[in-house]
């Protein structure tokens, strides 16, 4: 696999919030994707999340609580967690989850 510029990848994905798969890392899928200031409805999931902000910030609403995730930060949704994306979002996001296929 070649070097992949994840900044350049995410932005020129044609709608925000909708990913590229980069790879997998044993059962793990790696995915980018550019976030945008509108929010993205509520979901779980039942496996455990990572949220890696390359730059720009997450703004997340986990179980009721606001959390802000800023540029160089990672954040764990466990298993089951109930998380939201809030307003106020924007910058390039990793996501690193299990998947099925």
């Amino acid at each position: 696999m070649s070097v992949v510029d994840l900044v350049a990848t995410a932005a020129g994905l044609p709608q925000a919030w909708s990913s590229r798969r980069l790879g997998r890392v044993g059962t793990a899928c790696v995915k980018v994707l550019r976030m945008d200031e509108l929010p993205v409805e509520e979901e779980s999931h039942r496996a455990d999340e990572a949220l890696l902000v390359l730059d720009g910030r997450l703004e997340l609403e986990v179980d009721g609580t606001p959390v802000t995730v800023r540029a160089g930060e990672l954040y764990l949704v466990a298993a089951g967690t109930v998380h939201a994306v809030r307003p106020g979002s924007r910058g390039t996001l990793v996501i690193v989850e299990l998947t099925d296929d």
